[in-house]
């Protein structure tokens, strides 16, 4: 089982990385929506960058979810829904959102006062997006016996922690690599516990991105182009499906825990002035980068 698991977690990584590739590549040439100038935006240096980074990186994840060897059926389709459903509605915020309102709080007030933003529109369909992907997923073994109540709130569980995580990638692609960097941090150990209890849909599941990540990285850190909300959300989106069949539901809830924290804290505080602020995660932010 170990071998089977180390060899999904490089097809995985190999296909995620080549398909990403050749995305970006084919994007650049002929863009999938409009023209160069709809993909266009300014970065926070002021000067011109393209967001076809994300088509890119949801295309290529989500075609190398669906390749890679070793994956039960439940669990490729949940990976590519989950990928797909996030980058799409990612895409449709970052074509068509507005600065009137913004974060989770800003996109939920002004849903209660019946003005429906594409943020919302967003929040909404990725927490339906991770709920289908979710009662997609396999059953934990552990769980076999247990009734469809039971059943129930591990979905809820578990479609809240991909929807959840999600978002909050999202939140980190505020800087040149960061969100991708912040993506390898929190995959690696996901992938050494797969490789570790010898489970091959995990570590193919979280290899996936991983690979794909890393292949768009230069184009990241070059500020050539960036993620933008469809790339970060469905690398957000496919951790949280490896997560998911990776973990048992303590840790599940651990992680759950730790990514609500985190999105609430980001309401408060600037995540840009944290990180600016702490030496070794500046210098970590900074690496591969332009000098500011």
């Amino acid at each position: 089982m170990a071998h089977r698991s180390w060899l999904g977690a490089l097809a995985g990584a190999a296909l995620g990385a080549v398909a990403a590739r050749a995305a970006y590549a084919a994007f650049t040439r002929r863009p999938p929506i409009g023209d160069e100038k709809t993909w266009t935006r300014t970065n926070h240096r002021g000067e011109p960058i393209t967001l076809l980074e994300g088509p890119a990186f949801v295309a290529g994840a989500g075609v190398a979810a669906a390749l890679a060897p070793g994956l039960p059926a439940r669990a490729r389709a949940a990976a590519v829904l989950a990928c797909a459903g996030s980058g799409a509605l990612g895409a449709y915020d970052d074509l068509h959102g507005a600065a009137s309102s913004k974060g989770f709080k800003g996109h939920l007030t002004a849903l209660a006062r019946g003005e429906v933003t594409s943020g919302a529109v967003k929040i909404l369909g990725i927490g339906a997006a991770g709920l289908a992907a979710a009662a997609l997923l396999p059953r934990d073994p552990g769980d076999s016996g247990r009734g469809p109540v039971a059943w129930s709130v591990d979905t809820l569980l578990n479609g809240a922690l991909i929807a959840a995580s999600a978002n909050l990638a999202n939140l980190f692609d505020l800087r040149p690599g960061r969100a991708i960097k912040v993506g390898l941090l929190t995959g690696a150990p996901l992938l050494a516990a797969s490789l570790t209890k010898g489970t091959p849909a995990g570590a193919a599941l979280t290899a996936v991105p991983i690979g794909a990540g890393v292949a768009l990285l230069p184009e990241d850190l070059g500020e050539r182009a960036m993620l933008g909300d469809a790339g970060a959300n469905a690398l957000g989106a496919l951790l949280g499906v490896a997560a998911v069949t990776g973990l048992r539901r303590p840790s599940r809830l651990a992680v759950l825990g730790t990514v609500a924290a985190l999105t609430a804290a980001s309401e408060k505080v600037s995540f840009t002035k944290v990180i600016a602020g702490s030496p070794a995660l500046h210098r970590l932010d900074m690496l591969g980068r332009r000098p500011a």
